[in-house]
């Protein structure tokens, strides 16, 4: 049996975030799918092995645990061209979409075939100890047993078609271990400790905290006292970005008759350094702002009363903490508010990739401690050696 290799998967609404082995290979995929077929055409087919694969995920997935087994998908950036891709909607759980397996099954392929040291192995047989995640209120809901166990117990064939470099490739993925944590208990572990688990941040670790995790679909509020996330008071809404991505997306192919391909396109619109909330229409630079304004201005205020809701429920809270690539679109929506109406002591993470990455990073180094431990268990349960 091969060695069993540490994986720590995010699969977030807008992105895969997957770190691996000893923080030597991390992925950033969009979180996108396209069923498709098993040929399909590639202009410069000779050239294929000098693209990156992330570029041209195309895969067949053979998994007891989807729904549709067997379905060859585009995955990522090669699916947001396709005319029938799909994004994670709005009010469905990830713990029940075949969506959320497709890309977890992907990114630990892609690490398994990079790591592929022979390199004429067409077939790999890969052993892997799982951290990852569900928001709050599937795992309130108990669907966090029913994820773990759809893992582990069965082999997950993930079989590379016409992608760069690894096509023909079959990966063998199977699960020695799968934790499942609360996202929202992550996001506390990835504030105050590092890889080690040794605490940095010692002026939080005794306070009371709130961190609200806004997402794609959902929204997560913890409350943290006495280190540990309270259970009954942390809540999870149906709340998340995506809808007003969407709207967003489809006035501007209403008014300038633009045709973005994903809600990833329109976070980039909003969020970029240079020339933020603008297109090119008809080859003209124009700005939306008055539709991406009037739509996150709105969500945000949502955002804004579920915080005041909270907070007034634990009004011995010190500090809240926004997290997730949703805080991210909304940082500068929400601070005014603040800022004009109650000026509650909250904090954003001004290093995008530290907020975007936090749920991965958090997975890791709770996946890794428990591999820690888990050995050492093994090696103090060994019998002592007859001298």
């Amino acid at each position: 049996m091969s060695q069993s290799r540490i994986a720590a998967v995010d699969v977030g609404n807008d992105s895969v975030k997957a770190i691996f082995g000893e923080l030597d290979q991390e992925f950033n995929i969009p979180n996108i799918i396209a069923q498709d077929i098993e040929d399909r055409p590639v202009i410069g087919i000779e050239e294929l092995d000098q693209k990156d694969p992330l570029e041209g995920i195309h895969i067949r997935v053979h998994s007891p645990a989807l729904q549709e087994n067997n379905a060859i998908y585009r995955v990522g950036h090669l699916a947001s061209k396709s005319s029938n891709s799909t994004e994670l909607d709005p009010g469905s759980s990830k713990s029940q979409e075949d969506q959320t397996l497709i890309m977890l099954f992907a990114s630990i392929a892609l690490d398994a075939a990079k790591g592929n040291k022979a390199g004429s192995n067409k077939v790999i047989d890969a052993n892997y100890t799982l951290g990852t995640g569900l928001p709050l209120r599937e795992v309130k809901e108990g669907k966090d047993a029913g994820y773990r166990s759809k893992l582990l117990g069965s082999v997950h064939q993930v079989e590379f078609l016409v992608t760069p470099k690894y096509q023909g490739i079959k990966v063998n993925i199977k699960f020695d271990e799968v934790k499942v944590y609360p996202e929202g208990f992550a996001a506390y572990i990835n504030l105050v400790m590092d890889h080690d688990l040794k605490i940095i941040n010692k002026d939080l670790i005794d306070k009371r905290i709130l961190i609200q995790d806004i997402g794609g679909l959902s929204t997560d509020i913890a409350v943290i006292k006495n280190r540990t996330v309270d259970d009954d008071k942390a809540q999870g809404f149906n709340l998340g970005v995506s809808e007003s991505l969407e709207n967003i997306r489809e006035e501007i192919f209403s008014n300038h008759a633009v045709e973005l391909d994903s809600r990833r396109d329109v976070v980039e619109i909003i969020t970029r350094n240079n020339d933020r909330n603008h297109i090119m229409v008809k080859g003209s630079r124009t700005s939306v702002h008055d539709i991406t304004d009037r739509i996150l201005l709105e969500l945000a205020k949502k955002q804004y009363r579920l915080l005041r809701n909270v907070w007034q429920k634990n009004s011995q809270t010190e500090i809240c903490y926004f997290v997730g690539g949703g805080s991210n679109v909304l940082k500068d929506y929400i601070k005014t508010l603040n800022n004009n109406l109650d000026g509650y002591n909250i904090e954003f993470f001004e290093d995008e990739k530290e907020s975007i990455w936090m749920m991965a990073n958090a997975y890791y180094k709770l996946i890794s401690e428990f591999t820690k431990k888990a050995e050492k268990s093994k090696e103090e349960k060994k019998p002592a050696k007859k001298s």
